[in-house]
């Protein structure tokens, strides 16, 4: 059992080891100057249109987030009377 074992390692290794890495494309120095840029834009809203709706859905969940607990902050200071 443990010379399976150690057959299935080294089949492991052979074939992550022998893998042939893909080069990349450096992309930092082009997103250094998109976002360097002296537009008069946020920063937080210089990556495009998904930057603008992942912010505009942020806002839009921490708004209805705040109004749910003021209602349940009023609720539960002002209990209902029963009759």
């Amino acid at each position: 059992m443990f010379r399976h074992f150690l057959t299935l390692q080294q089949v492991s290794r052979r074939q992550i080891s022998s893998t042939v890495r893909r080069q990349l494309v450096n992309k930092v120095p082009d997103k250094q100057k998109l976002f360097q840029e002296a537009n008069g834009m946020p920063v937080h809203l210089k990556g495009g249109v998904g930057d603008a709706l992942l912010y505009r859905a942020t806002m839009g969940l921490t708004v209805l987030g705040t109004g749910f607990v003021i209602y349940e902050l009023v609720k539960a200071a002002l209990p209902q009377k029963k009759d």
